[in-house]
């Protein structure tokens, strides 16, 4: 486990002991997420951890003999942290999306957490994140529909539009559950039009109906895993390999890739599997001059078009 992952872990595990004297080993192993041989290593470091000077006074005093853990002289650090503005901003957008879900749309509960938040947040992380929009509906009241049909159990007609081909198609899917992935909220559900479970992105619904038939989803339907993401390359996909210079180091993080590697000043090349050649072109179109295509050569002749016509159109406006 690496020190920028622990040091946030100790800082909030002493104001935890402080605040609950003779919690046990395993309580507290089990809360933190930990092995308890990992809780007592950290104990072991927060024991030589303290003021300047270095002498016993200086330093916490903590033990955990029969597994009750003690600490003392650690009051320097016993309040726990508070949240930057940045990090509170961005968990009260999460939890305003969150309750836009059904799951958690009943009740107050979030709406308790939230009110919590943001007063001790202050002003200025309850500014900033209402000051952030997100729409997660296209079609109107298409997440009121999609609500309404998980709940009466009822097939839904979509209008769908798919970048990929640049074109709405027409679905009938038996509903399943709303899921949020990747900061994007989804309708699971069986597509009679691809015979198999597929997620709905609900701001590309144009429209979206209700029907007078009995949601009944094949007993062999499961639902898809989102947990690393909707976006699961293919091994029949097409292999595309990019050169990144540092500004183009996020594709690497926010895409699956095959292999990562590096060249030197902060550049990589990275190879990875898309289904869909129009998205690598719009790809690499937003990475400008921060990334290039290397292969395939037919992906970067069609990078090399899109970039001189677009190019042309300003000329022309120009």
């Amino acid at each position: 486990m690496s020190t920028a992952d622990r040091l946030p872990r100790l800082l909030a595990l002493v104001p935890y002991l402080m605040s609950h004297p003779g919690a046990q080993v395993p309580e507290v192993a089990r809360l933190f997420g930990l092995t308890e041989k990992q809780l007592v290593d950290d104990l072991q470091l927060v024991w030589m951890c303290g003021l300047p000077g270095h002498t016993p006074g200086d330093l916490i005093d903590v033990s955990w003999d029969g597994g009750e853990i003690l600490i003392d002289n650690a009051d320097t650090i016993a309040r726990p942290l508070r949240l930057g503005i940045d990090e509170a901003s961005a968990l009260l957008v999460a939890l305003r999306m969150l309750a836009e879900l059904p799951e958690f749309g009943e009740g107050d509960t979030l709406a308790r957490v939230i009110a919590k938040l943001e007063g001790a947040a202050g002003e200025g992380a309850s500014a900033v994140s209402s000051q952030v929009a997100f729409d997660l509906d296209a079609a109107p009241d298409a997440m009121a529909t999609v609500r309404s049909a998980l709940r009466a159990g009822r097939r839904l007609s979509l209008s769908y539009y798919v970048p990929g081909r640049d074109e709405i198609t027409p679905r009938e899917v038996d509903p399943t559950r709303l899921v949020m992935a990747d900061g994007r909220s989804y309708l699971e559900g069986w597509c009679y039009r691809a015979d198999g479970m597929r997620l709905f992105r609900l701001d590309r619904m144009v429209s979206v109906e209700a029907l007078e038939v009995a949601a009944s989803p094949p007993d062999g339907a499961e639902p898809i895993d989102v947990t690393d993401g909707v976006f699961r390359p293919s091994p029949t996909d097409e292999l595309v390999v990019l050169e990144l210079t540092p500004a183009g180091r996020w594709v690497s993080e926010y895409y699956p890739c095959e292999e990562v590697t590096e060249l030197g000043e902060g550049r990589l090349r990275v190879t990875l599997r898309a289904r869909d050649q129009g998205w690598l072109v719009r790809l690499a179109l937003r990475l400008g001059d921060s990334g290039r295509v290397l292969s395939p050569a037919s992906l970067a002749g069609r990078v090399r078009e899109e970039a001189s016509a677009a190019l042309s159109r300003y000329e022309s406006v120009g």
